[in-house]
């Protein structure tokens, strides 16, 4: 059963997972967006923006494993493909009092579309923003971790409500 007709594309017809053949398909130019929210004290927020964090520039270094976790997606979910990225751009920005906001873009001209590479980079940031201030805010929370829109590809595109 195919996708448009409401299967699942990554299990075969005995209900094993199985990597999709994109291998028919045409290269298409495709993007994606996706986005995540640090909640965390306000205290914690202030540190971050002013630049205190004891292991340096918070912002800087998330926005780099969001790269880094873009390019290597393939190597963290065993059924993605490995995708020639054009781009990957990440905004950190906060939302005061108590928020930083992750949104990442990837871009590719590809046979199948880079939605989980939006994905991982927004969950990779905000996960190293955790790592680098977790000794003064433990109860930090990581939350909507979502795909915002996407071009591309036969599906067409989305944008969430």
């Amino acid at each position: 059963m195919s996708a448009d007709q409401g299967g699942l594309t990554h299990f075969d017809a005995q209900g094993d997972a199985r990597m999709v053949d994109v291998g028919g398909k045409p290269e298409t130019a495709r993007e994606a967006t996706a986005t995540a929210t640090v909640v965390m004290r306000p205290e914690t927020l202030a540190l971050i923006q002013e630049g205190r964090a004891r292991k340096g520039d918070v912002l800087g270094v998330a926005r780099l494993a969001g790269i880094m976790a873009a390019k290597r997606t393939a190597e963290l979910i065993p059924l993605c493909h490995a995708l020639p990225l054009s781009a990957a751009d990440l905004m950190l920005r906060a939302a005061p009092p108590d928020r930083l906001v992750i949104e990442a873009t990837v871009r590719t001209m590809a046979r199948t579309g880079v939605e989980m590479e939006a994905l991982t980079a927004v969950s990779l940031a905000a996960l190293t923003v955790y790592d680098m201030v977790k000794a003064v805010d433990r109860g930090m929370r990581i939350e909507g971790v979502r795909l915002l829109r996407k071009s591309g590809g036969a599906s067409g595109d989305f944008s969430a409500p």
